[in-house]
Formats: C-alpha cells, structure tokens, sequence
C-alpha cells in the first residue's frame, strides 16, 4: 500500500449531542448579555460629577436668620449646617443617629441631624450650638457646662447642651419619658429622668456626673 496515498475525507458528524446544544445555548445568553452588563458597568464606573444630581432650594431659619440654599437633595441637615453654612459647632460623629453629637433644635425639638435630610425642612427654625449663646454671652447652660466641667474633649458637649436645653423644655411641656412613672400628673425632673432623656447623648470620656450637675444647677436644683 503506498503511504503517499491521499486518505478519504472522514464523513461529517451531523448528531447533535445534549453537550453542544448547552454550549450553544450558553454562548447565546452570554451573548446577548453584553452590552446590558457593559452598560451597568459604565454606570458604575463613571465619575459621581458625570452623574445627574438633583438639586432643590431650600430656606432655613438658622440661628435667627432667614438662610437661602440650593443643595443636593440628598445632603443631610448636618452636613448643609456644616459645610454650606459652616456651622461647624454641631459634630459630626457616629453619622447614624447613634452618639448624639449633632443634635440641633427644629422647631423647638431637638433631633439628630445626621439623619433627616435639609430639604424635608423648608421654613423651619434651627438652632445650633452657635445660637444659643456666644463666648460674651453664654447661655446658662452653656454657663453650667464650663462651671461643672462637663466636659472633656468637648466633641460631644454641642450636642449634649442642645440636647439639655430642648429636654428641660419637654419636661415643662410635661411630655413623659419611659422612666415616668404616673402619666396622669405633670412630669418631674429627677436624676433618673434626665440620666433616660439624655440617653442619647453619649459621652466616651465619661463625664455624666458632672452633665447631670450642670443640668441641675439650671434647672433650679429639681434634677
């Protein structure tokens, strides 16, 4: 037999086995899957400046004056007191509601505003650390705080004298806390009702001995 001999062509393997049909189907779907995952990943990468932000005016009454601002609608009541109107005053501290520092007075009560956003407050009256009082004249409470050293770093002691302030004037509205005992009768100032009012206020140099003096003292001696 000579060896340089042509060989026959093989005959075509027309069957269709369950293996290729998933392969073929496989390839398909990844296919038609490229361009809807190339788009999501453009997305995602893109720059946040290339991205439409939706902007909203808002006025706010800070401190006594009538302020105009046009911001993010996601910018939080903190951060528009803080880097648009530079009231740094209120701290920005745990940013989840969790520590306190940024308490600030709205409408006469005190919230955390980390976690309301500055549009949801269109005309409202804000109070800040800043407006209470000033370095010439302090507030009492603000007064009672240097007095009784209630305060270490001082990080928190913006919120710890917004929060005292607003929680005094809850309980002369004889708005209950969870430790009030008879809900039928005006609420009492006692060292166990403001230790539960002022909860949410955390100190981590420890200095709740002497906030409660402090709130004592200008409370006229009922805490």
């Amino acid at each position: 037999m000579d060896n340089d001999a042509p060989h026959a062509p093989r005959p075509l393997d027309t069957r269709v086995s369950r293996r290729k049909v998933l392969i073929a189907g496989t390839v398909s779907a990844a296919a038609g899957a490229l361009p809807a995952m190339a788009t999501l990943a453009n997305q995602a990468t893109a720059p946040a400046e290339a991205r439409p932000v939706a902007m909203s005016k808002v006025t706010l009454e800070v401190n006594g004056t009538s302020r105009a601002l046009e911001l993010d609608t996601r910018t939080t009541l903190l951060d528009a007191l803080r880097e648009h109107l530079r009231l740094t005053g209120t701290k920005k501290g745990c940013d989840h509601g969790q520590c306190g520092a940024c308490t600030v007075i709205v409408d006469g009560r005190r919230i955390n505003s980390c976690l309301t956003l500055a549009v949801m407050h269109e005309g409202a009256r804000v109070t800040t650390i800043e407006g209470l009082g000033t370095p010439e004249r302090l507030h009492p409470m603000q007064a009672a705080f240097v007095k009784h050293d209630g305060y270490q770093c001082g990080y928190c002691t913006p919120g710890q004298i917004c929060s005292a302030v607003a929680m005094l004037e809850e309980v002369k509205s004889g708005i209950p806390s969870h430790v009030t005992t008879d809900l039928t009768t005006r609420a009492k100032l006692s060292a166990a009702e403001v230790r539960e009012r002022m909860s949410g206020n955390i100190c981590r140099c420890g200095a709740y001995s002497n906030i409660l003096d402090a709130i004592d003292e200008v409370a006229g001696g009922l805490a």
